[in-house]
């Protein structure tokens, strides 16, 4: 029965609607193109054109990396965004923590049934379970930064445009 179910909203596109969020892979490809442009700043409209979004979400994201200290910008005509600090002094736990609330998944966002012998107490049990798997996530993203990720990118380069 419940794969019967899973199929159906499978099929209705039902499961889609629970997609994770972007924000921490755009703030990424965002600091990695900094990097990759050295010290010369970045126009909002360059980083959206390369990130294929508008440009008033990278500035919306700008300034949350601004507020963390990732990123610098300047208005006029020589302006835009640039690294705050080296690239291999940012890591992906900062970029993380800089636009992600903590937690890599969420509970139920209604309550289970308190009257369920399962749900009594499956928010207590997940929450246990989740703590790690945050601390994990978290551990990895400390050991990666910004330089890996664009060193990690140099090799890709060859295959633009093929």
């Amino acid at each position: 029965m419940l794969q019967t179910e899973v199929g159906f909203f499978q099929g209705w596109g039902f499961l889609s609607v629970m997609s994770t969020n972007s924000r921490f892979a755009v703030a990424v490809h965002v600091l990695s193109l900094m990097a990759w442009a050295e010290d010369e700043p970045l126009k909002s409209e360059q980083v959206a054109d390369s990130v294929n979004t508008n440009p008033v979400v990278i500035r919306r994201m700008l300034c949350e990396l601004a507020q963390d200290k990732l990123v610098i910008s300047q208005t006029g005509a020589m302006g835009g965004s640039r690294l705050a600090r080296r690239p291999e002094e940012i890591t992906l736990l900062d970029v993380y923590r800089a636009v992600e609330c903590r937690g890599v998944f969420s509970l139920h966002r209604q309550h289970p049934s308190r009257r369920c012998p399962v749900g009594v107490n499956i928010e207590t049990v997940l929450g246990q379970v989740l703590e790690e798997v945050d601390s994990a996530v978290e551990e990895v993203l400390a050991k990666i930064t910004i330089r890996d990720v664009v060193g990690r990118l140099k090799p890709c380069v060859s295959t633009v445009g093929v």
